[in-house]
C-alpha cells in the first residue's frame, strides 16, 4: 500500500476538524466502511444533483452545498471506523479511490448543466481525470500517494462555496444566476487546465527521481 502524504493547505484543519466528529456519529462497529464510501457517494450524487438545479430553483445551491460536504465528511471518517473497527481491507481502499474522482466528475456535470454548457463541463470532466489517473500512477511508481496543496479539499472547499454562491444570486438577482455560474466555472477550469501540465512536470521529475527500477519486462500474452 502506498504512503499518503497530503501537502494540501485544508488538510491539516478541515480533516481533523471532521474526524473529531467520529465518536458522535454513533456508527455501528459492525457497519463497512465500504457503506460510509456509499453514503458518502450518494451524497456526492445529491450535491450533483443540486448543482444542476442551482440556476433554476432556490434550495438547489443550497443541496449542491450539503451534498459536496457530506461526501467530505464521509471521506474523512470511512477510514477512522475501518481502523477503530479492525476492518481495513484493500477492497475498501480500492473503493475509496474509485469514487472519488466519480464525484467529482458528477459535480462538474451538474455544474455544467446549470451554466448550461457541455463544452465546459467535458473539459472539467477531462482534466479532473487526467490529473486523477496522473495522480494515481504516480503513487503506483514512487510507492507515495500524494496530493498537491490544491488538492480535494481545496476544491470541495470552492465547491461548497459556489453552491452558496449560486443560492444567494439566485435569491436576490435570479436573472445573473446562470451567467455567474458559467464565469466561475470557466476560472475554475482555467486554473485545472494550469495546474495539470505543472503537476505533469513535476510527477515525470519525481518518477524518474524516487520510482523504483524501470519496468523492461514484456507483455505475457496467454492463449
Amino acid at each position: 500500500m502506498s504512503k499518503r502524504v497530503s501537502h494540501g493547505l485544508l488538510d491539516p484543519f478541515v480533516g481533523p476538524c471532521l474526524q473529531s466528529l467520529y465518536p458522535y456519529l454513533s456508527i455501528p462497529k459492525r457497519f463497512p466502511p465500504e457503506g460510509i464510501v456509499l453514503v458518502g457517494h450518494l451524497s456526492a450524487i445529491a450535491g450533483a444533483i443540486g448543482f444542476a438545479f442551482s440556476t433554476s430553483t432556490w434550495w438547489g445551491g443550497g443541496l449542491a452545498s450539503a451534498g459536496v460536504i457530506g461526501n467530505h465528511l464521509a471521506d474523512c471518517v470511512d477510514g477512522t471506523h475501518a481502523r477503530r473497527t479492525g476492518q481495513c481491507r484493500n477492497g475498501g481502499e480500492l473503493l475509496d479511490h474509485f469514487t472519488d474522482p466519480l464525484s467529482f466528475a458528477y459535480w462538474m456535470i451538474g455544474i455544467g448543466v446549470a451554466a448550461g454548457s457541455l463544452q465546459m463541463a467535458l473539459a472539467a470532466v477531462v482534466i479532473l481525470f487526467a490529473i486523477a489517473v496522473l495522480t494515481n500512477i504516480k503513487a503506483k511508481l514512487v510507492g507515495e500517494f500524494t496530493l498537491s496543496a490544491f488538492g480535494p479539499t481545496e476544491l470541495k472547499a470552492i465547491l461548497v462555496g459556489s453552491g452558496l454562491t449560486i443560492a444567494l444570486v439566485h435569491a436576490f438577482a435570479p436573472e445573473w444566476a446562470v451567467i455567474t455560474t458559467a464565469i466561475g466555472f470557466a476560472a475554475l477550469i482555467t486554473v485545472g487546465a494550469i495546474q495539470l501540465p505543472v503537476q505533469l512536470y513535476q510527477s515525470v521529475r519525481d518518477v524518474n527521481q524516487f520510482g523504483g527500477q524501470p519496468d523492461t519486462s514484456e507483455w505475457e500474452v496467454r492463449r
